[in-house]
Order: C-alpha cells, then sequence, then structure tokens
C-alpha cells in the first residue's frame, strides 16, 4: 500500500462498508412517516411518528455494547477480519426491515423484528465509524493523516446523496400512495443487493502495517482495563462527537421530515435539499480535513462550534418565518459548512487522543456513546421540541447544545492531552 494508487484502493475498500451503514440509517430516517403508517399504526399521526422515530434512535443504543465486544475483536484481532463481521450484521439488520411485512400482517411482531433490525444494525454500526477511521489513520501518509481520515465522513455522504437521488427518482416514479403502501422498501432491498458487492470488495483489505508490526494483542480484559483506567478520555471524546452527530443527524436524516412537516414543502424539494447537503458535506470534509494537517485540529474545531452557538437558532428562525425551498437550502448549506469543517478535524483528533492498543475500541465507545444519549436521537428530539414549544426553529437550539459541548470538550482535552492532539507528524 505504498504508491498513491494503492492507497486510493485501500480507502476505497474500507470505506464501501461505510457507504452502506450510512445508507440504510438515512433510508430509515428519510421514510419515517412511511414506516411509521406501515409498523406503528395509531389514532394519532404525531404518535406514529414519534415511535418510528424512537425505533430510529433505538439502534444507536446499541451502539455502545458493539464498540466495546466488535472493537476489543478489531484490537485483538486485526481491523480486516473485525470490518468483514460488522458488514454481515449490518446486512443482516437490513434484510430485516426490508423484507418484515407490516402491523396488519404481524401484528405486534413486525414491529418488534424491525425494532431487532435496527438494533443489529446499531451493534455493527457501534464500531464500524471507529474500525475504519482507525483502518485509515494507520494506513496514512506522514502530514496527510486528517485528508486520510476526513474519508470515513466523506463515504457516508456519497451514501447522503445517494439515498436522496434515490428518493427524488421514487418520488417522481410513484406516487405518494404507493411510496406509503411499498415504495419505501424499495431502498432497502436495494441495500440488501448491494451488500454481496462491498462484502468482495472489503475482503481484499489488507491488514495495516502498523498492527501487524505490534507485538502484544490485548485480551478483552486487558482492553476493558485500560478503557477503564483512560474513561475520563472517553468521556472528553464523547463531548467531542456531540456537535458531529447532533449536526450530522439534523441536517440529513432530519431533514425531509422537518421540510415536509414543519415547513409544507413537497418530498421532492426535502430530498432535493438533502442531496445537495450531501455534497455540500463531501466537499468540505476532505478540505477541512487536509488543513487541520496544516493548521492543526484546535483552531477548526474552535472556530465551528463559536459559530454554531451563534449562529443555528437565528439561521433556523429566519427559515421559519420565510419557507422555502432556497431559504431551506441557504440555512442547511451553512450548516453544513459548519458541519464538514468540525468533522474535518474532528475524526482525526478523535484517533490520536486514544491509547495505542485500545485505539479503535475507545474511539468506537466514545462516537457510540454521543450518538446513542444525543445524535441518533436528533430527529425525535427536534420532533418534540416544536411540539411541546410551539418554536419550529427549537432544533436550533438542540445543535447549540451540541456546539457547546464540542467547545468544552476541545479546551479540555487538548489542555489535558496537548501532545496527542496536535496534528499528525
Amino acid at each position: 500500500m505504498a504508491s498513491s494508487a494503492g492507497k486510493g484502493k485501500a480507502i476505497f475498500r474500507v470505506v464501501s462498508g461505510n457507504f452502506l451503514e450510512m445508507f440504510d440509517f438515512m433510508v430509515f430516517g428519510f421514510y419515517a412517516t412511511a414506516i411509521a403508517k406501515t409498523f406503528f399504526p395509531t389514532d394519532s399521526a404525531f404518535a406514529s411518528l414519534m415511535l418510528a422515530l424512537a425505533t430510529f434512535g433505538a439502534g444507536f443504543l446499541a451502539r455502545p455494547l458493539g464498540a466495546i465486544f466488535l472493537g476489543a475483536y478489531i484490537d485483538r484481532h486485526g481491523r480486516r477480519k473485525g470490518l468483514i463481521i460488522t458488514l454481515a450484521l449490518m446486512a443482516m439488520g437490513t434484510v430485516l426491515i426490508a423484507c418484515v411485512p407490516g402491523y396488519a400482517t404481524l401484528g405486534v411482531a413486525a414491529p418488534l423484528l424491525v425494532l431487532l433490525g435496527r438494533l443489529l444494525q446499531g451493534f455493527s454500526a457501534g464500531v464500524e465509524l471507529g474500525g475504519v477511521s482507525v483502518y485509515l489513520a494507520e494506513i496514512a501518509t506522514p502530514g496527510r493523516k486528517g485528508f486520510f481520515v476526513s474519508w470515513q465522513s466523506a463515504s457516508q455522504q456519497a451514501a447522503v446523496v445517494f439515498a436522496g437521488l434515490l428518493g427524488v427518482g421514487l418520488n417522481h416514479w410513484l406516487s405518494p400512495e404507493e411510496m406509503g403502501e411499498w415504495g419505501w422498501r424499495i431502498p432497502f432491498l436495494l441495500g440488501c443487493m448491494i451488500v454481496p458487492v462491498i462484502f468482495v470488495i472489503r475482503r481484499s483489505m489488507e491488514e495495516t502495517p502498523e498492527f501487524e508490526a505490534r507485538k502484544h494483542h490485548p485480551t478483552l480484559r486487558e482492553i476493558l482495563r485500560s478503557v477503564g483506567q483512560n474513561f475520563g478520555l472517553v468521556l472528553g471524546g464523547m463531548a467531542l462527537v456531540v456537535m458531529t452527530t447532533v449536526s450530522f443527524y439534523l441536517i440529513t436524516a432530519y431533514t425531509p421530515t422537518f421540510g415536509k412537516a414543519e415547513l409544507h414543502l413537497s418530498d421532492f424539494d426535502a430530498l432535493l435539499v438533502t442531496v445537495c447537503i450531501g455534497l455540500s458535506n463531501f466537499f468540505w470534509l476532505p478540505v477541512m480535513g487536509s488543513l487541520s494537517d496544516k493548521i492543526g485540529r484546535k483552531p477548526l474545531l474552535l472556530g465551528a462550534t463559536i459559530l454554531a452557538i451563534l449562529t443555528a437558532y437565528p439561521a433556523l428562525s429566519w427559515l421559519v418565518a420565510n419557507p422555502s425551498f432556497s431559504h431551506l437550502l441557504i440555512v442547511e448549506l451553512w450548516l453544513s459548512f459548519l458541519y464538514g469543517s468540525y468533522n474535518g478535524a474532528m475524526v482525526v483528533a478523535l484517533t490520536e487522543i486514544m491509547p495505542v492498543e485500545v485505539r479503535t475500541t475507545g474511539f468506537s465507545l466514545a462516537y457510540s456513546l454521543a450518538t446513542a444519549v444525543f445524535g441518533g436521537f436528533t430527529p425525535v428530539i427536534s420532533t418534540a421540541l416544536i411540539e411541546y414549544t410551539g418554536d419550529k426553529a427549537s432544533p436550533g437550539y438542540w445543535m447549540s447544545f451540541a456546539a457547546i459541548c464540542g467547545l468544552l470538550a476541545t479546551c479540555y482535552l487538548y489542555r489535558r492531552s496537548a501532545v496527542a492532539l496536535q496534528t499528525a507528524r
């Protein structure tokens, strides 16, 4: 993997599974309304939507367990083997959601099986991001670690764009009734069809030279002891991730629901905005990852969080006062810039602060805890905030809170671990 071409192929192989993981998560968020009607029918549309969004969030609760057990497996047995296992688990969850009949056919078993599918997806995703990020960090050329690791998040944006374009096409070809009855299953079935291709691609991955050169591979007991000894660092990393995970799910998975339910835009317009946001994220992430290699992680982390605190709620207030496709696009592009600027530096910083022997487990646990407690429930929290405050811009408060977490974590971690958090040498 010494040549540029070899590095490029290695990046493609490892992020291919990351693409599938995010594609599956996105389509659940995009079609939450249809899923609510199929599996969670009630007399209240709000209650049905909340149940569907809570099921979306429940998948994130399994992430910390996946981070610990699958992360420990990867830290002991290798990056390549572990990432193949995560792909298999993700596929099983996707097949369940795609193929389970609705509540009208199976009764209460239907939503329970969908919940099981989400838990399987969450368990595998608990280590997917960490495994991919650590793999990229360990194969990066000197001085370009930020750029390499940024492709973990960039691959997710490719999934957002693909899912959004697919949604635009389906809404053009199918009627709203057809989409609600069966059309929403098409993206999940397509995800199932992609699995064998990605499995072949990922099997061709090589193990990282850094892992192969390591003399000692810790046992699960040793990994858990090390994580316990460094749990303050894990909690700091978790706070660092909150800004990333909340802003990401706010501007991607929640956008179609927000655009339709609160701004009264068409499904087509809301999904088209989501496609544009995915493209914007895809641009900014490697740009800012590369910039973090040049100026360091800290300036980007501080700048993005401060701007988010100052502008998230005012931007959404302006949008809800003047709802339109163009205004939604403008606001979301601004939030995308903040997300890309922060995450381009954050992900690589998180790989740098974790002890090398438990790098995957520590990274994955911090990321999973943040997603389970905060980010994964962003759609349901945003919906609840609007319902109970009557303020359609109230999700801006949620993003501002996340930015405050990121700001405080940056100050804490750089003071606590100044050497480890310097730009990769």
